[in-house]
């Protein structure tokens, strides 16, 4: 019975919102304006959405919930498949989810805005639904949404226990579409197909970019109060959450995403230093120091403990963390760090064509076409020498084969000299006679080791508009179409114009004219 009114009652919720006054735009801005579809909250997002929420430390969306696919990143809404397990699994989520709540003193002060005068309190209820309700669906409810949620009440008032009804409302909220979902429907701008967004569909987007999870109560009033319809408004505001702490946490995990280090197959100790040392270089260029983000690429210290710093060869300034000068040893910046140079990996070693595909892919945003068919690529490469260079470049000049492998083989040969955790070698793993030179190229611009690959890339010309584009994807929940060039072009220019500052382009993307619209996707 009690389940059959959670569903019920579901469907019954509606997408309604708050409209605000149609906006007109001209056609060459509607141009700009990309598609956005049904997002769905991924299990980072629902799991910080939670604890916001109500109070939530367990990790049940990683637990209860399938596994976010990720290509790179987590949040592409065109992977998102719906299915009856997902749907289940949801449900488990929410039954558990109120339940602990409601059990919990101290978090079940934090969902009810008022002291229920007993079970009949239809008064502290409906203001529960109210207050409870504009956080969890991220916009205020309509009146009659309110009262629909009324008859849960009713349950409880029957039972004689008014956190019955509470339990059931939040079984529901927890899921309503609106809560799972990222619903932008918008409103007319004049332009066929291009919605506008009103203030609460803005104050979603930029604060599960900027900080992973649900608007905060002032981003709603503000949402509210029109402040943010303006750019000026969405720069303030964008501001304001970038000095939240937890947007250090989202541009770390946009990075562990986009370089592939979010996960890492190594034992859990050392895979947890290489995540730290990653994470402290990131927050170190991007927040406490503002750095030009280049430099990124060309630190010549890192932070690492004695554990991290014997896997490197390098001298410890201690056991605890800490910064730690390269020397002369031939690294500098994020792509000396094992957690990169573990991307890449193939037969139980370094691959230098999965290492070129990985940096054509991540740092130039050039995709390489699949294999032709009838190439098995789950069979190592083999020639008369036992040296890996050999065997490659042997592979590589069969057939059809050798035009992409001349684009990424090279790249990935020149990383040769750091194997699958990122430590330094001269020589094949267990082949004394197969040297490595370390020579690679790209583009042709000859370079020896991650040093010389940071070089070439900076020195390409194309490492802006790339890292925009990364930023984009991660912001829009879908990769790039070709109206949205124009948008991450214009971006970029003014990336560089800030001298390279990360959390710059954070806010001239979230606040330029293209992020506060929608377009419908096509109908297949």
């Amino acid at each position: 019975m009690l389940k059959r009114l959670v569903w019920c009652l579901v469907p019954l919720l509606g997408c309604s919102g708050i409209i605000e006054g149609q906006r007109s735009i001209s056609m060459e801005e509607a141009e700009a304006v990309g598609v956005s579809g049904l997002r769905r909250l991924t299990r980072v997002e629902l799991e910080a959405t939670l604890t916001e929420l109500v109070g939530e430390t367990q990790p049940l969306a990683r637990t209860l919930l399938p596994p976010d696919p990720t290509d790179p990143f987590d949040n592409d809404y065109r992977l998102q498949l719906a299915s009856t397990t997902l749907v289940d699994s949801f449900e488990e989520l929410a039954k558990q989810t109120a339940e602990r709540t409601v059990a919990d003193p101290v978090r079940r002060a934090q969902v009810l805005p008022c002291m229920p005068t007993g079970a009949n309190d239809a008064t502290c209820f409906r203001l529960f639904v109210r207050t409870f309700g504009r956080k969890a669906l991220r916009r205020p409810m309509a009146d009659d949404e309110v009262e629909r949620f009324m008859s849960l009440h009713a349950l409880g008032v029957e039972k004689n226990a008014f956190d019955t009804g509470v339990t059931l409302a939040l079984r529901a909220f927890l899921q309503h579409p609106e809560f799972i979902y990222r619903v932008e429907l918008g409103t007319p701008t004049g332009q066929t197909g291009v919605q506008g967004l009103n203030g609460f569909h803005r104050a979603t987007r930029l604060s599960y970019l900027l900080v992973g999870s649900t608007p905060p109560d002032w981003l709603l009033e503000r949402a509210a109060a029109g402040d943010l319809s303006t750019r000026d408004g969405v720069r303030t505001a964008a501001q304001r959450l970038l000095d939240d702490p937890r947007s250090k946490n989202q541009v770390e995990r946009f990075h562990a995403l986009w370089l592939g280090y979010h996960r890492l197959p190594h034992a859990a100790q050392l895979t947890a230093a290489m995540q730290a040392e990653s994470d402290a270089l990131v927050d170190r260029v991007v927040f406490d120091r503002s750095a030009d983000y280049f430099t990124l690429f060309t630190a010549t210290d890192t932070f690492i403990d004695g554990t991290l710093a014997t896997h490197y060869g390098l001298t410890a300034n201690g056991t605890a963390p800490a910064w730690t000068a390269y020397g002369s040893a031939p690294r500098k910046g994020l792509l000396s760090h094992g957690s990169v140079l573990s991307q890449g990996v193939k037969f139980a070693d370094s691959s230098p064509t999965q290492r070129g595909i990985f940096i054509r892919n991540r740092l130039f945003c050039q995709e390489i076409p699949p294999p032709p068919p009838g190439v098995n690529v789950d069979e190592q490469p083999t020639s008369t020498s036992p040296c890996k260079k050999n065997r490659y470049s042997a592979h590589a000049s069969v057939g059809g084969c050798k035009g992409c492998h001349d684009a990424i083989d090279p790249i990935g040969f020149g990383l040769e000299r750091y194997d699958r955790q990122g430590r330094y070698r001269t020589t094949d793993d267990g082949l004394p006679q197969c040297a490595i030179d370390g020579e690679g190229d790209v583009d042709g611009t000859t370079f020896n080791g991650p040093t010389g690959l940071a070089d070439a890339l900076i020195a390409s010309g194309q490492f802006e508009e790339c890292i925009t584009t990364q930023v984009f994807r991660y912001a829009a929940g879908r990769r790039e179409e070709p109206r949205d060039h124009a948008f991450i072009l214009r971006v970029s220019k003014q990336f560089i114009a800030s001298d390279r500052k990360f959390l710059d382009l954070m806010v001239e993307l979230v606040s330029d004219d293209a992020f506060a619209f929608r377009r419908d996707e096509e109908a297949l």
